[in-house]
């Protein structure tokens, strides 16, 4: 039975929307499969890992009002779309337990899975909280805070990124002990205040499929699970039950020695001194000495191999030698698109405050190490 005729993007472009979250090997075969369905006006794909889903739909583009659902190897179907030419025209039968795809001369047959045996996540009927506001300016507060967010840690609430809703702002903090990052946004309106952590794939998923422009997205905010709605797109995610620790505790007070640094020219030396680094160890440390007018950035290695890099700076203050995670500085250099930075400290002992000159709603603090 023919399903469907199109051309290869109809199918490709939805299907990479939703196959991020998919893993090629499951303990249950059928979360390897992506669910497409089509009724008379759409043609639904769809994916889930049972923590997160992701649906898309496209118009069919056709009179034909024959439905269909199925369930087929998501990854599969993606690598054999890719590889046919970009002008291609796809024919999808289905025939008795698979699904043959055929393109000029090229035929493959999957298997599929019946489309009623996917675990679909149930729809709450009323949200606690919703908000709406700019795909970009959503994408960007991502981008500033997900790199802190800690990996597979035992204090399973750090594994996530902290969403506040709070007054008339949206907060994002993520930290995994060792550094902390926080960003905030304005909305419209003034919100009762609510949180959630948000998983550390779900975020990583959200941030790669959010354009960088002014179209809205909307949030919604469950008992356990938050779903972000933006360009034909429904994330739905579970969140992680478990209290985030207090950020304000973190953010120093009493940071006053501070300068100013051009992020590019501090992106550059650290990436000339970290080649000289312990390139093995997970926690690779940086020395920063400040004195009047300068900044040296020094690394060594078990080889007792040195590398040095000098940078002016407008400081007169006390001098400060301080040993830093390079990997936490690189990670926030990368990440932030400003021109300059603001680093503000107390002594060689105390966590460093990097900030955004002029802009109180960017903060990211950094503990010292010992080297």
């Amino acid at each position: 039975m023919t399903l469907i005729k199109t051309h290869k993007d109809t199918l490709l472009t939805p299907l990479q929307t939703v196959t991020g979250i998919v893993e090629r090997r499951q303990t249950l075969p059928i979360l390897s499969n992506v669910l497409i369905k089509k009724d008379n006006k759409n043609l639904t794909f769809l994916t889930t890992d049972l923590e997160i889903q992701i649906k898309t739909c496209i118009s069919n583009g056709s009179s034909d009002k024959k439905t269909f659902s199925f369930t087929v190897s998501a990854k599969k179907l993606q690598d054999i779309l890719r590889s046919l030419s970009a002008s291609a025209e796809i024919t999808l039968l289905k025939k008795d337990h698979h699904l043959q795809i055929k393109s000029e001369k090229s035929v493959f047959n999957l298997q599929t899975l019946p489309a009623e045996d996917f675990p679909e996540v149930t729809e709450d009927i009323e949200p606690t909280t919703k908000i709406t506001l700019q795909q970009k300016a959503l994408k960007n507060l991502l981008q500033l805070v997900q790199f802190s967010i800690a990996q597979q840690d035992i204090r399973y609430y750090l594994n996530g990124l902290l969403l506040l809703i709070e007054d008339t702002f949206l907060k994002g903090v993520a930290t995994d002990g060792h550094r902390l990052a926080f960003a905030s946004i304005t909305l419209e309106e003034e919100k009762t205040k609510q949180e959630i952590i948000l998983p550390r794939k779900a975020v990583f998923e959200l941030t790669k499929l959010l354009n960088d422009n002014e179209e809205p997205i909307e949030i919604e905010l469950f008992k356990n699970k938050a779903r972000f709605s933006f360009s034909n797109v429904v994330l739905t995610s579970k969140i992680i039950d478990g209290k985030f620790p207090d950020y304000n505790r973190v953010i120093p007070a009493k940071n006053t020695k501070q300068f100013t640094l051009d992020r590019l020219d501090f992106l550059h030396a650290l990436q000339r001194v970290s080649i000289l680094s312990n390139q093995s160890e997970q926690f690779r440390g940086v020395r920063l000495v400040i004195t009047n007018g300068n900044l040296s950035i020094i690394c060594k290695n078990n080889e007792q191999e040195e590398a040095q890099d000098d940078l002016e700076i407008k400081y007169n203050d006390d001098e400060i030698d301080i040993s830093l995670n390079i990997t936490y500085l690189l990670e926030l250099l990368n990440n932030v698109t400003t021109d300059t930075i603001q680093c503000a400290l107390e002594n060689a002992n105390s966590s460093v405050l990097i900030t955004i000159p002029d802009n109180e709603n960017y903060k990211y603090i950094v503990m010292p190490m010992r080297i």
